[in-house]
């Protein structure tokens, strides 16, 4: 008994050891990451500033920075960063969840594809912004419109990726599954939708990006708050402190959430291989 104890206790730590040893090989990529990420930060903020002190007509990074705290104090910062985040925030929730069920049903029913991707394929060749003279017709001069053109440019990006994942799926998958017995829903459920997460998580983080990129034009539409108004606003008077604060916040406002559905990706696709 104290023999098979003893045994015991030393696979359990050789175990421990193995998964400290794994954790360890993990975290050392993800730091040199980051280590490279913060050099590639500082050596932009030193490129932005020697460009600014050889006379080039950009705003010193102390100009912006001050320009950005004088806008956080009075208010003005935080409402325009809220009411742009609420703006593509709704857009790209709205565009995301009709794009993954209307591409599911055009790569699983020929039908449907048939159907469907004529539409989505011509409107998509059309820019979100040039939408916005028909929806001010339609929609008004109030959130609807603005919201309209963000959704389409989410929708469209994310769509087109779910259909391919859907369709890029290994038959010999599907096959199998029907060999043994699965039916249509099941194989759904448990081949189609797994295999196509990757794919759609990259149709979100595109669609997330076309998001922002048409937030500044979907402004345009009588907007009283908002980064981009706030930019055009600047535009008028040369305020170029002001337009850099807003394209900096943009940045890293679409930044941290591009992080957060990769960090949803590596999460929800463990099996894939990466390198």
């Amino acid at each position: 008994m104290v023999a098979l104890t003893d045994a015991t206790v030393k696979r359990r730590d050789a175990s421990e050891r193995a998964k400290a040893t794994a954790k360890a090989k993990d975290a050392s990529p993800r730091r040199r990451m980051l280590a490279l990420n913060l050099i590639s930060v500082a050596a932009g903020i030193l490129l932005w500033w020697a460009l600014s002190a050889a006379g080039l007509r950009l705003p010193s990074p102390v100009e912006v920075a001050v320009r950005g705290w004088e806008l956080l104090v009075d208010g003005t910062l935080l409402s325009d960063t809220v009411a742009s985040l609420t703006r593509v925030l709704i857009g790209f929730a709205l565009g995301t969840l009709v794009a993954i069920p209307v591409g599911f049903l055009m790569g699983w029913y020929a039908w449907a594809r048939g159907l469907v991707e004529p539409w989505i394929q011509f409107f998509r060749t059309i820019p979100p912004l040039a939408i916005i003279p028909l929806a001010i017709v339609l929609l008004g001069i109030g959130e609807e419109p603005k919201i309209l053109v963000i959704f389409l440019a989410a929708f469209f990006a994310c769509v087109i990726s779910t259909f391919q994942g859907v369709v890029n799926i290994d038959r010999t998958l599907i096959n199998a599954a029907r060999v043994l017995g699965t039916k249509d829903a099941g194989i759904f459920l448990r081949v189609v939708v797994p295999a196509s997460v990757p794919f759609i998580l990259v149709g979100m983080r595109v669609g997330l990006g076309a998001a922002w990129a048409t937030l500044v034009a979907a402004e345009l539409i009588a907007a009283q708050a908002g980064l981009g108004y706030r930019m055009q606003q600047a535009q008028l008077y040369y305020d170029l402190p002001t337009i850099f604060v807003g394209l900096i916040v943009i940045g890293i406002l679409g930044l941290l959430m591009d992080r957060v559905l990769l960090y949803a990706e590596t999460k929800l696709t463990g099996w894939q291989e990466r390198r």
